[in-house]
Formats: C-alpha cells, structure tokens, sequence
C-alpha cells in the first residue's frame, strides 16, 4: 500500500512539474540570471526549486563532502561576495558564516534558522557533543521535517519577491507546489510509521530528531556531529537497550565513516543498513534528490521496525 501511495505522490508530483515547466516554474522573467548561493544541499534543493531556471543556484557543499567539514577556497568565497542571495544555515558551518560576515555581509540572507522553528538539542545531544562540533543549544538537522523544508521554501520565496518584484507570481507559485509535494511526503511517513513493532531506532549521529513527531524515539552511537566518539558507557547502554527491545538494525549513513556502527551491530550479531541525513549527496546518490532519498529512508525505518 505504501508503494502505491507513494508512486501515485511521485506521479502527482512529477505531472505538476511538467506543468510548472510550461509556466511559473520556468519563467525566464524570474531571475534573468541572478545567482544564489546555499551553503548545503537540503538549503540548495530548496533555493534551487524555488528560485526556478532564471536563476543560477550553487552549492556550497560538493557532492561526496560531509557539510560539517566544509572549507572555503578562493573561488567559493569570491562566489559568495558576488552573489545577489545567500541561504545558509548559522551555527551549522562555521566557515561560511565566518565568510559572509567577513566578505558578504551586505548580501541579502536567508538564515534557515531563523526560517524554521529548531528543536532544544537533548541533554544527552549535548554530552556526545562535546567532542565534536558545537551546535549551541538547537538541533540543526530542520530537514528531516518535511514541513520544515517547506517553511524555508516560504522563507526563500519571500526574500525572492524582495529581490525581484516582477518574479512574484512564479516564486509563489514555486513556494507553493513544493509545499504541496512536502506535505505528501509527510503524510507518507505518518501512514507508513503508524504500526511497527518496534519504535527505537539506533542511529550512528544525532541527525533524525525531527523524525520522532512520526512516533519514533532515536538512540545516536555519537552525538549532533558524525565525527563525536561515544564513551564506554553509551555503547553499554546502547547494547543493554538493542537487547531489551529486540532491535535489529544498526543504522550508518553516507558521507560518513560506517566504521562505529558496523562494530556495535557486529558485536550483537545485528543486522546494517543506511539511513541518510541527507545533508548531501554522493556518487552513489547522484541521480537521487531529496524526496527520493527520503522515500529510501522511510522504505528503511519501516523494514527495521517491523511496520506493516
């Protein structure tokens, strides 16, 4: 039922783009090649969707890199300073808030943590973190949320009207078919999570949060960043709770070493696999974007928790 569901979202969503393409969402009026730059890919999606083909959209964060470990080179921050729009995200990469401040700082903003409403990052977040990056007192990862990704979808399209009035009509139009895939995709993750044997999910970093409004609870081997190391205590801890609740799963991710949860899944006998955060793509994920990534990851969290 869930694949049907699904391709008839995908179907819906693809009709819809044909159609924008014959309309607002093509509009060369919109733009007339203006430059956006996201600072990684779920911001770059987004922009990219929105701001439609009248602009030129980069990001930051190249394919196959982890965005927490982003660095700036000459050519990149020269694209920040010329850019008419910047979407970034503070407190998540430092190197690019450090460079607009320093070298764009009267280019227009969109800061996707103003756009959405971040989660408190959990106490137990903030012990795993000490290690790793420091994300203040929030959990950066908005974009596990689909509704979340349509706020900052919002948020853009309003800064787009700032920039260029005669673009409205598309923009909006653009802000709102995204809106509307979006929340498809969250009610496919309502249904598909609604009956699962199990609810606790181990996670290699505390990147899928937002996921619990579906009725999931995640236990991370590190904290906020992929590269914290968890204590002697946390693996005790996470091997007395995979037994006690007959987990099955150990879950890594791309763009990160599998190296923590491969040793723990090992060290039970348990099963692996990949959930993504999304943050960026890979060689492996060239061909995917967002929603289809999402979708594996739902096809994921279903099969190791057993849902029906």
């Amino acid at each position: 039922m869930l694949s049907a569901s699904r391709s008839l979202a995908l179907a819906t969503a693809l009709a819809s783009a044909a159609l924008l393409a014959g309309c607002g969402g093509s509009d060369d009026s919109a733009g007339n090649g203006r430059s956006a730059v996201a600072a990684f890919y779920p911001l770059a999606w987004v922009t990219d969707r929105v701001a439609g083909d009248g602009w030129e959209v980069t990001n930051l964060t190249g394919p196959g890199t982890e965005p927490h470990d982003l660095s700036l080179d000459i050519k990149q921050t020269a694209t920040l300073a010329e850019a008419d729009l910047i979407v970034l995200q503070h407190d998540f990469q430092p190197a690019v808030d450090e460079t607009v401040e320093t070298n764009a700082a009267e280019a227009e903003v969109v800061d996707a943590a103003d756009a959405v409403e971040l989660m408190p990052a959990s106490e137990h977040e903030h012990e795993h973190d000490e290690a790793g990056h420091d994300h203040g007192d929030l959990d950066p990862h908005f974009w596990q949320d689909p509704l979340l990704m349509a706020d900052l979808g919002d948020a853009v399209a309003d800064r787009l009207v700032e920039l260029d009035p005669d673009g409205a009509a598309a923009y909006d139009d653009n802000a709102a078919q995204l809106r509307e895939e979006l929340e498809a995709l969250d009610q496919e993750y309502v249904d598909g999570l609604a009956r699962c044997e199990r609810t606790t999910t181990v996670v290699s970093h505390e990147a899928f949060s937002y996921l619990a409004r579906y009725g999931l609870q995640f236990e991370a081997i590190a904290g906020l960043s992929p590269d914290a190391e968890p204590t002697p205590a946390d693996l005790a801890r996470l091997q007395r709770l995979i037994t006690e609740d007959g987990i099955t799963t150990v879950f890594s991710e791309r763009l990160a070493s599998s190296k923590m949860a491969d040793s723990l899944a090992g060290d039970l006998d348990l099963e692996t696999a990949v959930l993504d955060p999304v943050e960026g793509l890979s060689d492996e994920t060239s061909d995917d974007d967002y929603l289809s990534l999402m979708g594996q990851n739902l096809d994921a969290l279903r099969k190791a928790n057993g849902c029906q």
